[in-house]
């Protein structure tokens, strides 16, 4: 079991707020709003495990194959922290989050986390 704690109100991001900055930033908010979704997987975990600047650099280079494997990664990881800690948790939410990042809608994969993510702030 790990050892992290439900998240603080820092945690809190207004879903419907982030994709219309998304979309009116051309998705420079959506930076910001993975960085922060990583602050929240990582309080969640109790480690470090998801690292801005790697992330975005390697998505970069990999001209965004990197971060669809990354959603992917984050939706493996959030559900397993739920159901350890005895949460009800979508079991498809890895592949949902494959899926849309696939088809270029990071936006609502990030959405989903965010859903989440609010439940335990």
């Amino acid at each position: 079991m790990t050892n992290g704690k439900p998240l603080s109100s820092e945690h809190r991001i207004e879903i419907a707020a982030g994709i219309l900055l998304s979309v009116f930033t051309c998705g420079l908010y959506n930076i910001y709003w993975n960085y922060r979704q990583f602050l929240a997987m990582n309080a969640l975990l109790g480690r470090e495990e998801y690292k801005f600047v790697p992330w975005l650099l390697l998505s970069l280079i990999t001209c965004g194959l990197y971060h669809i494997y990354y959603e992917y990664k984050m939706g493996a990881d959030l559900y397993s922290w739920l159901k350890e800690q005895g949460r009800e948790a979508n079991p498809n939410l890895p592949i949902i989050g494959l899926v849309l990042a696939c088809f270029g809608l990071s936006i609502i994969t990030d959405a989903v986390y965010q859903h989440e993510f609010n439940k335990l702030a």
